[in-house]
């Protein structure tokens, strides 16, 4: 270990920052963040530095240097160029038992900046040593996506119970074990919600019961998008780190499914064509029961849960059975893989709007529609089309589509396995018999445009 980490209260202490340039003003956003009192030394003195000064929220002392200024300081910041004058501030600071950090010189440094993620009271700080910082960077992109923006309420909430906790709770252990069971049930989330009245009344119950057993669950449906992890929403992703079940699709990525909690419970409720699968009655008995055992129990569907993937049917389920429940929305499969193809789904040339249709139900009970679909200004999205693709493609072409119409089909959209078939209505059953199913099928004009605005490598036919 090169740094010990610290976290050190500057409430009201005296900082003094030699330099006042933009990387100066970075340093003491910080430091006025933590309370602290700025006093600075600097000949020049940019835009920025000169408004706090302007506005007496911090302090010029001189514009040199010199060792009487280090009299009550509690540590030292210098932002400067001056390889003289930084030389001789890590040997005067040396002498004195005063704290330096000089700038981009880790070697002149008692102490470093780390990476700070604010939750405030929360706070995470992250650091390198200053040996990697692009990877610092790019961990502290996944620790902030993972922790709420209002995780510091939670903290400030526990916070202002602790004494009566104490007084409930007389061994450390018991106390302990409250805390741990108040952080895993609805508390936090009732709290992130804004809804602090819920969050209270759970916090009570358990604390003058001690037993939060009997305690009705929650059912979360999320939308995985439509493949590619990095498109699992942040609100997403907060919420498989909470599970205690998830119950997914096949259609959910296995990259997608490695950012669940390691000791949340997997269940593949799946269905696919031609196969024995699990029915929709007993995937929502399933979700019920867990549910009123006490576990948060997240409905993990491809795309979105609200665009063909009954997720109105089981949030109904859950009210009808008084158990909490929340939707967290997918980007789409359309919407996705449209964009990871490089076909706009609508353009004022080619598409004025869009229809989506299931594949599997558009042939039967819904053939009043097929002059609306046959509308050449409308670009029509279906899902689950494979089996039915011919079958489609003849259908539009007898209510009126050109035969020359193009369309996609797109398998395992926007994944590094993503394959796109181009291909028109009267030549489908030709590119139809080498995609896998589910795949999905974009008819209209757009598809025109994905030769020459397709970014996402992949293989096209």
């Amino acid at each position: 270990m090169n740094y010990f980490p610290i976290f050190i209260d500057l409430k009201s202490k005296n900082i003094l920052v030699i330099g006042a340039g933009p990387v100066a003003f970075n340093k003491i956003k910080l430091l006025l963040r933590a309370k602290a009192i700025v006093n600075i030394i600097s000949k020049e003195i940019c835009p920025e530095v000169q408004l706090l000064l302007n506005e007496k929220k911090i302090h010029l002392l001189s514009n040199t240097f010199h060792v009487i200024y280090l009299k009550k300081i509690f540590l030292v910041i210098s932002a400067n160029n001056d390889i003289q004058l930084n030389k001789y501030l890590s040997k005067v600071c040396s002498e004195r038992c005063l704290l330096l950090n000089v700038v981009d010189d880790t070697l002149k440094c008692s102490f470093i900046f780390p990476s700070i993620i604010d939750r405030s009271p929360i706070v995470v700080a992250l650091s390198s040593g200053g040996t990697a910082p692009v990877l610092l960077r790019s961990l502290r992109e996944k620790i902030e996506s993972i922790l709420p923006k209002k995780l510091g309420n939670v903290a400030k909430i526990a916070g202002q119970w602790r004494i009566v906790v104490k007084k409930c709770l007389s061994s450390f252990l018991s106390r302990r074990r409250f805390w741990e069971k108040l952080f895993k049930s609805m508390f936090v989330e009732h709290i992130l919600n804004e809804n602090q009245k819920k969050a209270i009344i759970i916090l009570k119950k358990l604390l003058y019961r001690n037993n939060i057993s009997n305690e009705i669950g929650e059912i979360i449906l999320v939308g995985a998008g439509p493949g590619d992890s990095g498109l699992l929403t942040l609100r997403g992703l907060q919420v498989l780190q909470q599970a205690d079940f998830v119950l997914y699709d096949h259609l959910v990525s296995k990259d997608v499914l490695d950012l669940i909690r390691r000791d949340a419970k997997l269940i593949c409720v799946g269905k696919r064509a031609g196969l024995k699968n699990i029915n929709q009655k007993e995937i929502i008995t399933l979700l019920i029961n867990l549910a009123k055992k006490g576990n948060k129990v997240v409905r993990l569907k491809g795309g979105d849960p609200f665009i063909f993937a009954r997720g109105g049917e089981e949030i109904e389920a859950a009210k009808n059975a008084n158990i909490n429940f929340q939707v967290v929305p997918g980007i789409t499969a359309a919407v996705g893989i449209a964009a990871y193809t490089g076909i706009p789904l609508t353009h004022r040339k080619y598409s004025q709007g869009i229809i989506f249709i299931t594949g599997h139900r558009c042939i039967d009970g819904f053939t009043n529609n097929w002059s609306i679909l046959s509308d050449p200004s409308y670009t029509i999205v279906i899902y689950m089309g494979t089996l039915k693709a011919i079958e489609i493609s003849k259908q539009l072409i007898s209510y009126g589509r050109l035969k020359s119409t193009p369309i996609a089909i797109i398998e395992k959209g926007t994944t590094s396995h993503q394959k796109v078939f181009i291909s028109s209505l009267d030549n489908v059953e030709e590119k139809i018999k080498f995609a896998t199913t589910p795949s999905l099928l974009i008819i209209g004009e757009v598809v025109k445009l994905h030769k020459k605005l397709l970014w996402f490598q992949n293989d096209i036919k």
